[in-house]
């Protein structure tokens, strides 16, 4: 116990005199968040406050593996799992510090974390199985390093997306962190429990300058490294328990940051958006959307992380059921709390999905027309074979009306239109486009103007257009052989 408070304090206390001296090296290096468009501070901050975060929770840790006593004995003795733990949240820290002082894209951190999850793995980290009841054991077998690689990536994400408020991303990750040292200590894992104690105090003595209004960011060297400790520890306490309780007390205490990632997920995939892609969307955005302050949006997460986690713990004593029972309550608790600020859109979500993949059909449908007209197309040589494949490229890709225009060299004009069967709709539902080409060898003008029925769907219409436009790009040169003969007019309907 004494060893347990000496790393809480001790880390607390180098937080607190790191933290300002990295504040001073950051304004040295110019290493400032700037306001934009995704923030909600308006004068640039200090951003790698991860690196108080990182020293003063690795070196209470290393210190300990120096004791001379029971606890430094048993840090000794896991030295196999601890070294590959130390070494890639080491790594992950890097990679978000050299993210923070230069930019790295997104790909390669997350790369990073895969790697450094594997590195886990390989080190036998990993969670093999997982009991759900105390006469039910689910056995993951050869899912076992996909599920903990995932699970590993996902938590270190899910904290990163969360770092969008002043001190928003450390005080959950602290109260994290408590959860897991309880947990440590009630199954007797000592070092998982200094481990997170090393956090706790760490993350303590870091909102100190960090809570609103901020002096000092985390970055993402400090989220990332946070995410990946966390993530790692809670694999490392279902090794020795495989109790269920070991991964649902962290996915509860982080359920807002992991929903809200899930989330994020979703929404850009609806959207057709890279899923890297930034947005002001999150959980935090829109409490301080619907009129809340910074400082009380954060409190308001506090509360309800501290009422998931302290819930949660109830299932360290719950037997069987009725800790599944627990753990799938306080998960509709954390949707029906999205749920209120609007996050949670149920019809919505399904009629863009409906939308989405109608428009993927839709795509598919014509991209075929396009193929079974290019091959129309190819059989065509002279001006009159060519307009009726135009006409019939106008009726598969259902446009209102097609004209043709040929301006010749002594300056006559020949215009041939075609107009579709159906009744042609308002104007305000056509996309009108016009494009020219010049005759091989002559100096003959050929313009085209297109009129395409939008049938609700701007993005219908453009890319019916644009198939369109490479049919005739791919066959101009034999459009242009044609065309640089005597017309002959001609008019089809």
């Amino acid at each position: 116990m004494v060893t347990c408070l000496g790393v809480y304090f001790g880390s607390l206390c180098l937080a607190l005199l790191t933290t300002p001296v990295v504040i001073c090296v950051a304004q040295h290096l110019k290493a400032f968040d700037r306001p934009g468009v995704r923030t909600v501070h308006t004068r640039p901050i200090p951003r790698i406050g991860g690196v108080a975060i990182f020293v003063s929770a690795i070196c209470p840790i290393v210190a300990t593996l120096m004791l001379d006593n029971k606890v430094g004995q048993t840090f000794y003795r896991v030295t196999l799992q601890l070294g590959p733990l130390l070494a890639a949240a080491t790594l992950v820290f890097v990679i978000g510090l050299v993210d923070d002082l230069r930019g790295l894209p997104a790909k390669v951190k997350l790369l990073t974390e895969i790697t450094g999850a594997s590195l886990l793995c390989y080190a036998g980290i990993r969670v093999s199985a997982v009991d759900i009841t105390e006469t039910f054991r689910l056995e993951l077998g050869l899912l076992s390093c996909p599920l903990t690689v995932l699970w590993i990536v996902g938590i270190t994400n899910a904290v990163n997306l969360s770092d969008g408020l002043d001190g928003l991303a450390a005080g959950v990750s602290a109260v994290a962190c408590a959860a897991i040292a309880v947990f440590a200590i009630h199954s007797r894992n000592l070092v998982m429990a200094i481990l997170m104690l090393a956090l706790l105090g760490d993350l303590t003595g870091f909102l100190f300058y960090n809570f609103n209004p901020a002096k000092v960011f985390m970055g993402d060297c400090g989220s990332l490294f946070l995410g990946f400790m966390i993530a790692s520890a809670s694999v490392m306490c279902s090794m020795k328990s495989c109790a269920l309780v070991g991964l649902a007390l962290p996915m509860l205490a982080l359920g807002i940051p992991i929903f809200d990632t899930l989330f994020a997920i979703l929404r850009r995939f609806l959207e057709r958006r890279s899923l890297f892609a930034p947005d002001r969307r999150h959980f935090h955005h829109r409490l301080v959307d619907m009129g809340l302050r910074q400082r009380h949006a954060v409190l308001l997460v506090y509360i309800a992380t501290c009422v998931a986690t302290g819930l949660g713990l109830f299932m360290m004593v719950a037997r069987d059921t009725a800790s599944l029972v627990i753990f799938g309550c306080i998960l509709l608790l954390l949707l029906l709390l999205f749920h209120a600020v609007g996050e949670v859109r149920l019809k919505a979500m399904l009629a863009t999905l409906q939308g989405k993949y109608a428009l993927a059909r839709e795509a598919k449908h014509f991209r075929q027309t396009f193929e079974d007209l290019q091959l129309y197309f190819r059989r065509t040589r002279t001006s009159g074979e060519w307009w009726p494949a135009v006409c019939e490229a106008g009726r598969r890709f259902d446009f209102a009306w097609i004209s043709l225009t040929s301006i010749e060299r002594g300056g006559r004009v020949d215009t041939r239109v075609w107009r579709g069967t159906n009744t042609v709709p308002d104007a305000a539902s056509i996309v009108t486009t016009r494009f020219s080409l010049s005759a091989a060898n002559t100096e003959n003008l050929l313009e085209f103007e297109v009129a395409i029925v939008a049938n609700g769907s701007l993005e219908s219409a453009g890319r019916r257009g644009t198939l369109f436009s490479r049919l005739i790009d791919e066959e101009s040169s034999a459009l242009r052989e044609a065309f640089a003969r005597p017309i002959i007019r001609e008019m089809s309907h």
